[in-house]
């Protein structure tokens, strides 16, 4: 099972959910079609070298079939598919130089996503990793009222070898209407590299924000830690709790647009489900176009009409993911992605910029 922290920005109640284990991909595949089980034979032996000479069973295993979880292959070891010296042995069992492990089974992975012919922005791409700067609008993966149209459906199209890979490679999510990076592992190993990245906080990812709220007053806040958990009686909110999940966000830097309103540029240190949207209305300064988390607190005094309905018009939350930062899984080397704020965010910035003198 996935750890919250290890899929820092999903945003609904798939995030808690496990994923499956499966084979590597293969650029000869060709994708299925939908619902259609695909048989994945696996049949694999390792004889232990001095070095490994003492490990548990379990162990050695999880560090030779890396293509699967330890829990999966636990159960392997339960179940009899996977044999110590050809016979069933606990997965504690501690190993010898010249013993054989030996890993037969056979997996059915369903693909029930259907590949889309649609447009993606690929801003960083090799052999192992993937980088997309996903559009406003664009659900990241099918779920409820969105079986179609997202970029699980895109990737699949584009890149059909990943079908076998959970949510087609994604390590991580944004909402539905913030803009942004979105990394992605190509292989099963490298999506569990940088998976284990989020939850080691090797990977940094950076957001700028257009919010309510003075400059002064922002800068008061360069850290906020409090934990956020579920809404007691909205489900589909977060909120701050005493129960609820360890959240800090970090204030990187603070611009004034005016003597009311700001860009922020924001940093996790942890990620829960909407942690940047409701740790800035926690604090009274809400992302502007949030109609969740903001309100009429949006809405601050000095401003023109055409300000006014500048933000109340603003279709979605101001937000956008524009650095991501990685351990190249393959060759260790650091890799820095950006992308600029788009459009929609600029023009507001200068309305809302337009006739403000900083003294």
């Amino acid at each position: 099972m996935l750890d919250d922290e290890m899929i820092e920005d999903y945003e609904a109640d798939e995030a808690d959910e496990g994923i499956d284990d499966s084979d590597d991909d293969d650029a000869d595949y060709e994708a299925p079609t939908i619902g259609q089980a695909v048989p994945v034979i696996i049949d694999a032996s390792y004889t232990v070298t001095e070095e490994e000479a003492g490990l548990r069973i379990d162990k050695l295993a999880s560090l030779v079939f890396t293509d699967f979880s330890r829990a999966q292959l636990q159960g392997w070891i339960s179940d009899g598919s996977l044999l110590y010296n050809d016979s069933v042995q606990k997965p504690k069992i501690r190993v010898k130089v010249g013993d054989v492990i030996h890993l037969s089974t056979t997996l059915q992975q369903h693909s029930e996503d259907q590949p889309e012919d649609i447009d993606i922005d690929v801003v960083y791409e090799d052999d192992d990793v993937l980088v997309i700067n996903k559009p406003v609008g664009m659900v990241v993966h099918p779920g409820a009222g969105n079986q179609t149209g997202t970029l699980v459906n895109a990737l699949l199209y584009h890149y059909p070898q990943q079908h076998h890979l959970p949510r087609a490679g994604l390590v991580h999510r944004i909402d539905k209407d913030t803009s942004g990076l979105l990394l992605i592992g190509k292989t099963k190993p490298a999506q569990m590299a940088l998976m284990d990245q989020l939850k080691d906080k090797s990977v940094y990812r950076h957001y700028q924000c257009v919010v309510a709220g003075d400059a002064a007053s922002l800068l008061r806040h360069r850290r906020i830690d409090a934990p956020i958990g579920r809404h007691r009686s909205q489900r589909t909110k977060m909120t701050v709790m005493t129960a609820g999940r360890e959240a800090v966000t970090h204030l990187l830097n603070v611009t004034a647009l005016n003597g009311n309103y700001c860009l922020l540029d924001v940093g996790l240190e942890t990620g829960r489900t909407h942690q940047i949207r409701v740790h800035l209305s926690h604090i009274t300064y809400p992302i502007v176009g949030d109609r969740v988390y903001g309100g009429r607190r949006q809405l601050r005094a000095g401003l023109t009409e055409v300000q006014r309905q500048a933000i109340s018009n603003f279709p979605r939350q101001a937000l956008h993911a524009y650095t991501l930062g990685f351990v190249h899984p393959t060759t260790g080397e650091d890799v820095e992605v950006t992308t600029p704020i788009p459009e929609d965010m600029q023009q507001l910035m200068t309305v809302l910029s337009d006739g403000y003198d900083e003294e």
